[in-house]
């Protein structure tokens, strides 16, 4: 379910573009993440930080697109959000030796500290390149190409990304009441 909530604004932009264009969409889009914030405060009583960035990511961005009836504004939202993201998980490493992927998901899982750090930097290399990426899309083909790509190229990426990271994590993955150090040892 959270994923689909992730997804919402998504998948309403990918819609409303189909049906009605750009300019809908991108209204659609950014009334779907203002819903999906107030949804997330209400069933929960908290909403993420990267919630929040996201919605000023799309107020300002497909505010501009409309004020200025120009969609370059919007192909550029998606490249903002990888590169928040991915700033962010770097920044937080470097500067403040803080692994925000290891905040989010340390409670669901156990890994070894390289293993950690690892994964924080796959994640901000992969946001690098996603938004690399949705920028050569955006300005090397047209407006459908890149709104196909926006969903269905972008989710794939992230599931083969994911997938990968998957297999990457069970060579390391601790099990209950397994000793670290021995994990450490039998790497090959």
């Amino acid at each position: 379910m959270k994923l689909l909530l992730d997804f919402f604004p998504i998948i309403l932009f990918f819609v409303a573009y189909k049906v009605w264009g750009i300019y809908v969409a991108t209204g659609v889009a950014i009334a779907a993440t203002v819903v999906q914030l107030a949804y997330m405060r209400i069933k929960t009583g908290k909403t993420e930080p990267m919630q929040w960035v996201s919605l000023v990511i799309i107020v300002l961005f497909g505010g501009a697109t409309l004020l200025a009836h120009n969609e370059d504004f919007i192909k550029w939202k998606p490249t903002v959000l990888y590169w928040v993201m991915g700033a962010v998980l770097f920044v937080g490493q470097i500067a403040f030796n803080k692994n925000f992927i290891r905040t989010l998901m340390g409670s669901q899982i156990q890994l070894p500290d390289p293993v950690w750090k690892n994964l924080n930097y796959g994640w901000t290399v992969f946001f690098a390149v996603m938004g690399a990426l949705n920028l050569w899309v955006a300005f090397n083909f047209d407006t459908d190409t890149w709104v196909n790509f926006k969903l269905f190229g972008g989710m794939g990426l992230m599931i083969v990304f994911v997938i990968g990271q998957a297999i990457y994590l069970s060579r390391h993955v601790k099990e209950e009441g397994e000793d670290p150090k021995r994990i450490e040892d039998a790497k090959p």
